[in-house]
């Protein structure tokens, strides 16, 4: 059977609906299933859909849940252990400004500045920023009541040290976590916004700071295909206020993605279309998206799983599709 690793790009609930309008088109088109990924890189939003995945929630009902669409009876039993931890549904605070000044980690603003070809502008931000104030208690309490004992294997969760700048990657690090809830609420950690989440002692932010895919940890790990799933980069030139921020976005994509193709491994990625970006917005956070996102992910996934330039890839992907029991 092929080896494949996913990667699951930050994005906030839209970029949620995003990965599950191209994992729900995959295993429809395919018949491949994202649990039977070999290892999974999830960063930010990803980290939640990776955590889901590999604690058993099927890529059909991850989409059918997002759209508020009947379940398998597998997946409603699911949602359901997963719900009754959620804290009730409230409007979300606002975040404190903070005090002029009031950076949250001037250290490493200091330690870039000495050696600014290392900075990155997602870090450099988060140290700049005044700290977050609003708890990721919400992230954690579902996927704790979800997730299996221990650490689940081939899932690597993305975090970023506010202590260093450096990045983190919980499930291959050795870092000092065996609680993937918390790795999830650390690496959903928007700077600002969110509270950081801290780990023996040491604070961590949202590892989309570092990178929105961070696909490069892949590189030279012996797959047969990395399959990406990226909500904050773009496809062609769409006149949209947030145009150069998407594009940055691709520049690291296509660095990592070459990284990766270099090593021998082929590279299959997904990226929002300009019809897709209609449909998505520009907050990343508007639940009211969430059930078109889903819909126009899946379809244009689907279009790009018919495309004769993908066709050994889909090979790859055909190979490791479930069989029927």
């Amino acid at each position: 059977m092929a080896r494949i690793g996913l990667v699951l790009g930050a994005g906030g609930m839209v970029g949620h609906a995003f990965h599950a309008g191209v994992l729900s088109a995959l295993v429809h088109e395919t018949g491949f299933d994202a649990r039977d990924t070999h290892v999974i890189v999830g960063t930010s939003a990803g980290s939640v859909v990776g955590s889901l995945l590999r604690a058993g929630l099927a890529p059909a009902d991850l989409a059918a849940h997002a759209r508020g669409e009947p379940l398998s009876a597998e997946g409603a039993a699911f949602v359901a252990r997963a719900e009754r931890y959620v804290p009730p549904s409230s409007p979300p605070p606002r975040p404190a400004r903070g005090a002029l000044g009031a950076m949250a980690a001037p250290g490493v603003l200091l330690r870039l500045g000495m050696q600014p070809w290392q900075a990155r502008p997602g870090v450099v931000a988060a140290a700049a920023m005044p700290v977050g104030t609003i708890p990721t208690d919400g992230v954690a309490a579902g996927l704790r009541a979800v997730a299996p004992a221990g650490w689940p294997a081939g899932l690597w969760i993305v975090a970023v040290r506010l202590d260093n700048g450096k990045r983190a990657v919980f499930g291959r690090d050795g870092a000092a976590v065996d609680d993937v809830a918390t790795a999830a609420a650390a690496s959903c950690a928007i700077p600002g916004f969110f509270a950081p989440v801290s780990i023996d002692g040491v604070r961590y932010v949202d590892g989309g700071a570092h990178s929105p895919t961070n696909a490069d940890l892949l590189s030279g790990s012996g797959l047969d295909l990395v399959i990406v799933s990226s909500p904050m980069s773009v496809v062609g030139r769409p006149l949209r206020a947030d145009l150069a921020a998407r594009q940055l976005c691709r520049f690291y994509l296509a660095r990592e993605v070459a990284a990766i193709r270099r090593r021998g491994t082929p590279v299959l990625t997904f990226q929002p279309t300009v019809a897709d970006l209609a449909v998505m917005g520009f907050n990343a956070m508007d639940a009211t998206r969430v059930p078109r996102v889903v819909a126009q992910a899946h379809e244009s996934a689907l279009r790009r799983l018919a495309r004769p330039d993908v066709a050994d890839r889909m090979e790859i992907v055909r190979s490791t599709a479930r069989q029927p029991a």
